[in-house]
């Protein structure tokens, strides 16, 4: 029923089972010192049919931490950690993407070393944004994210070091890939968008300029871990953590272009289905398929059929599932049997332990 989804693809020098990709999925359920745990590796083995999981976001530094409970990978633990979890997924057959995370303004000195400021930028408060934090008296709460320091021109090179770090992580815990998250308002995008960047050195003002840190971190990432091997993640017309780009299709072809001339594996493109913006039209569709020439994967809140038919158009090679891969653990299987999908629920969306995780039933399971 959906031969084309489920057909085999190769994503720069990583052979794929089938163009169903696992959406990055924040669950906030990471162990003590935002290490991934035996829990962890047991939800992403049970996904490992997937042609592509890409993990939940990593943050590459203390410093580029949003979220509690998040995974990252600058520690030692932490990198043993995900290796734990990666061959828990190679020993079922699966491939997996680690997705290198800085969040950038979209986070509050709770959550940074010694109480600072985060980082951005320039120092403009992502308005209407709030981050998840475990406050004083040990109670977890979203609250507005803090005022960000505008990162110094000599600081630069830092933020390219904690990715080159977390690659060079990645590598020895044996992901198949690495994705950069260059999407939905995090650092890299507060780099790019016109609103969020006001900076008048050579990361601000024109288009060139403020793409140059994202480009300035893929360079360094293909260093450790080739070109061949590397995925990057993009939001164009994303509105939400403060974003108001007005330039987004002319970044993004930018980027796309740029991309191809590196040879990256794949260009992963968050749709603005769950943030409002508009939809991606026909045209720019067919611009982005012009300007890319790797494996191009959407992710948009598709069913199996829309998906099938996205890349029969041509507009993509794979589509990445998100919340249907939280409850259905069995996806393909689920997809090349035309069954119905157990429901997701979202009140075990962050946080907690094995419900609403580990526990969605995969059809044999219902069967028995």
């Amino acid at each position: 029923m959906y031969k084309k989804l489920l057909s085999p693809l190769v994503a720069g020098s990583v052979s794929l089972a089938n163009r169903v990709v696992m959406a990055p999925l924040t669950r906030s359920r990471a162990g003590q010192g935002d290490v991934p745990r035996a829990l962890n590796a047991e939800y992403y083995s049970q996904r490992a049919s997937a042609g592509l999981i890409v993990t939940e976001a990593s943050q590459v530094s203390r410093q580029g931490q949003g979220y509690a409970w998040t995974p990252g990978i600058y520690t030692d633990g932490q990198e043993a950690g995900w290796k734990q979890v990666v061959d828990a997924v190679h020993a079922k057959g699966g491939r997996m993407s680690l997705q290198l995370w800085h969040v950038g303004r979209i986070s509050h000195s709770l959550l940074q070393e010694n109480g600072v400021a985060p980082v951005a930028p320039s120092a403009l408060v992502a308005e209407n944004s709030q981050c998840f934090v475990v406050q004083a008296d040990g109670t977890p709460a979203r609250i507005q994210t803090s005022v960000p320091r505008a990162l110094a021109l000599d600081e630069l090179p830092g933020i390219v070091a904690q990715y080159r770090q977390a690659t060079q992580r990645a590598v020895r815990a044996g992901f198949d890939l690495v994705e950069l998250h260059a999407a939905n308002g995090y650092l890299l995008q507060q780099f790019m968008s016109t609103n969020s960047n006001v900076r008048t050195d050579a990361y601000g003002g024109s288009l060139e300029n403020r793409a140059r840190l994202t480009l300035d971190v893929l360079d360094a990432i293909i260093e450790e871990i080739g070109a061949d091997r590397v995925g990057v993640r993009i939001s164009p017309h994303f509105s939400a953590h403060g974003i108001a780009d007005a330039e987004p299709e002319a970044m993004a072809l930018y980027l796309a272009s740029e991309f191809s001339k590196r040879g990256i594996a794949y260009l992963h493109i968050a749709e603005p289905d769950w943030a409002g913006g508009p939809l991606l039209s026909d045209v720019f569709r067919y611009a982005l398929r012009a300007a890319f020439n790797g494996a191009l994967i959407c992710c948009g809140n598709y069913n199996a059929l829309e998906a099938t038919t996205l890349i029969e158009q041509g507009f993509a090679d794979a589509v990445a599932f998100g919340r249907s891969y939280i409850a259905n653990p069995d996806l393909v299987a689920r997809f090349a049997q035309g069954a119905e999908l157990n429901a997701p629920d979202p009140a075990t969306f962050y946080g907690g332990d094995a419900e609403g995780y580990t526990d969605y039933p995969a059809l044999q399971a219902l069967a028995g």
